[in-house]
């Protein structure tokens, strides 16, 4: 039986009168890749943020693992979201500190792990993203690409069970994009359960389980990539993917 990691019921998202998100209700399966995709402005970004009640829903559930994320205090909120990696667009390393401290910060810090520990688990982590050399520099000395990388190793530190990325590669130059990809991709290989919102079709129709089409505040077509691909069925997506596909 597959074991439902993420529970969205009825989930809605209003800033004053707009309406961001309208009643979305899905759930994400552990080990599944779900790539959310569809037009800027459709409510991606918040729907992912809501996800970890980094944005507070409007109305609606998000049950991560069964419990109710909507209604617990700060505190409990704090110690299930160390099990949700969260990966932006921006990097947001502490540049003032090297890649290892920055890896490092916060397995010491939230769950108190011995500083030797917290090193030996970084360098593993520099190694797994490609980065092994790069421990003692400062971020500023990284090209973006690394930073996506070492970003998404500093995530891993706290042993997610699931992942979530933002259009991680988004603020990247386009020759930097595919070693980010491809650290997404082993992760995906080695089962970690990931939620994806992306502009990168080759990466979502290569790794994802599932295709989530955004628009309107709307989840409007959900499949796996070769059916959201070749066989479309609503009217917004066939003419979404007409723009995007031309070659």
């Amino acid at each position: 039986m597959p074991t439902k990691i993420l529970d969205i019921q009825n989930l809605k998202k209003k800033y004053h009168e707009t309406e961001v998100l309208k009643d979305i209700s899905e759930t994400v399966e552990k080990g599944q890749v779900i790539c959310v995709i569809g037009p800027s402005g459709a409510g991606k970004s918040t729907f992912l943020r809501c996800l970890t009640l980094l944005e507070q829903p409007t109305d609606g559930h998000i049950l991560f693992e069964g419990t109710d994320l909507t209604s617990l205090k700060e505190v409990q909120l704090d110690e299930l979201r160390e099990k949700m990696g969260m990966v932006f667009q921006s990097f947001n390393l502490f540049p003032n500190m090297s890649v290892l401290d920055n890896i490092k910060l916060a397995p010491m810090k939230v769950k108190n792990m011995a500083e030797d520990q917290a090193t030996q688990t970084a360098q593993k982590l520099l190694a797994q993203v490609g980065l092994s050399d790069k421990g003692d520099e400062f971020p500023t000395n990284l090209s973006g690409g690394q930073q996506q990388r070492v970003a998404i190793a500093r995530a891993l530190a706290m042993q997610p069970e699931v992942m979530l990325f933002d259009e991680p590669t988004s603020a990247l130059d386009p020759e930097m994009v595919g070693d980010v990809l491809k650290v997404m991709q082993d992760l995906a290989k080695e089962g970690m359960t990931m939620v994806v919102v992306t502009h990168e079709m080759g990466f979502a129709r290569s790794v994802a389980d599932q295709i989530w089409f955004m628009d309107g505040g709307y989840i409007q077509e959900k499949g796996t990539p070769e059916d959201f691909f070749e066989h479309p069925t609503t009217e917004r997506a066939k003419d979404f993917l007409s723009k995007i596909l031309v070659q």
